[in-house]
């Protein structure tokens, strides 16, 4: 039944380093942080999350095609893969599960490359600016459907 099976919380390249990478965008919470944050979400829903986290794309990849038939949802923050990755597109219809793409700041109020993305188009939802709490938002999103 989807509804046991666990959210899967995926980060992209460079999110290992939050809490100390550009605290002034990214604010001081670290990846343990976001991860127990979306532990706690999911809890209050009687759910689990499986987390992962990498720098490299295709472990990123991997880890998505490893997702169809075991997790329900997935919640990504793909990083700068966002707005380069066909690849990481095309990669999240293969699960067939809602997919909620999150962002930490608000990426339309900064560079210009950053107001593409690759995700959004496939996404069920999208949340940018919240800083950690779109993580949260998503839980409980993906968690009461």
């Amino acid at each position: 039944m989807a509804e046991q099976r666990p959210i899967l919380v995926l980060n992209g390249p460079n999110l290992n380093m939050l809490g100390t990478r550009q605290p002034e965008v990214y604010g001081s919470s670290t990846l343990d942080d976001v991860v127990a944050l979306c532990e706690k979400t999911a809890a209050k829903h009687g759910r689990t999350i499986a987390h992962f986290q990498s720098n490299h794309e295709g472990a990123i990849i991997d880890r998505i095609h490893r997702a169809r038939g075991q997790e329900s949802a997935i919640v990504i923050n793909p990083g700068g893969l966002t707005h380069t990755s066909v690849a990481l597109r095309d990669a999240l219809v293969i699960p067939e599960v809602p997919i909620v793409e999150v962002h930490i700041s608000n990426v339309h109020a900064r560079e210009e490359f950053r107001h593409h993305s690759f995700v959004s188009p496939i996404a069920t939802a999208v949340i940018a600016g919240l800083g950690i709490l779109g993580y949260a938002s998503a839980i409980e999103f993906v968690a009461t459907r």
